[in-house]
């Protein structure tokens, strides 16, 4: 993963038992939950929506830990992301330039870089360790996309931006423009690649990678619940960890 900033990992059975009894606990969510979907009605964003235990458990079924390239530690509850059938469509919360983005550049982003104040200033607020990847339903529809090698791009344009700060203070630091600025020339220099993947298969991405979601194509097809993946982000304890980590 050093290279690309991403990794796919499986078939594997315990990556499959636990897709499958996360599933029938998703279904639940979506069944009984009152969040709002977003973007026209085709995306539902899911934070903190599987009740798995704080080592991944959920509902008796074990976290395959011993499938994934990872040392267990604890966990949040997954996010659920849900994609249906004409993602993204435009909606009140959005700007047009915004919705553009989204539509013509996966709403490429981050993880851990949060909008602060009125004017929506990017710091980094959650430092997480990796990003993970489980695919909860059979399709191939609206994927997850990445830049290979734009983790590399983001530590160096970050670190310089916030070198001249004493460490304690990062998280504290505006880097709306060393971000946009990185995020421009990953564009004109790294390959997008989408990553479709299975249950029983888990992608994992490197923190830095800049990664987002392919727009819902005409021939895609999923089943009536539309593309569920869910993601796991543990948080490290500091922003100096994030960026000079490997």
């Amino acid at each position: 993963m050093v290279g690309t900033g991403w990794q796919k990992i499986g078939p594997h059975p315990a990556i499959t038992a636990w897709a499958d009894t996360a599933r029938a606990a998703a279904l639940d969510t979506l069944a009984t939950t009152t969040e709002r979907w977003r973007c026209g009605g085709t995306w539902f964003v899911g934070v903190d929506a599987l009740p798995n235990t704080p080592y991944g458990a959920i509902n008796g079924t074990p976290f395959p830990w011993d499938a994934l390239p990872l040392t267990p530690e604890p966990l949040h509850q997954a996010q659920l992301s849900v994609i249906r059938p004409g993602y993204p469509q435009p909606s009140p919360e959005e700007r047009p330039a915004a919705f553009a983005f989204r539509r013509d550049r996966d709403a490429a982003h981050l993880d851990g870089l949060l909008p602060v104040g009125p004017d929506k200033r990017r710091m980094v607020k959650e430092p997480h360790a990796w990003i993970l990847g489980l695919p909860l339903n059979d399709t191939r529809a609206s994927p997850l996309t990445v830049w290979e090698g734009s983790h590399q791009l983001i530590r160096t344009a970050l670190l310089k931006a916030l070198k001249p700060h004493p460490p304690q203070t990062w998280g504290e630091i505006d880097i709306t423009e060393p971000y946009q600025q990185a995020r421009r020339e990953i564009f004109a220099t790294c390959r997008r690649i989408e990553l479709p993947a299975r249950p029983g298969e888990a992608t994992l991405l490197h923190r830095l990678t800049l990664h987002g979601v392919a727009p819902w194509k005409p021939q895609d097809e999923a089943p009536p619940e539309g593309r569920i993946i869910a993601y796991l982000r543990p948080q490290l304890v500091t922003v100096e960890a994030w960026l000079t980590q490997p």
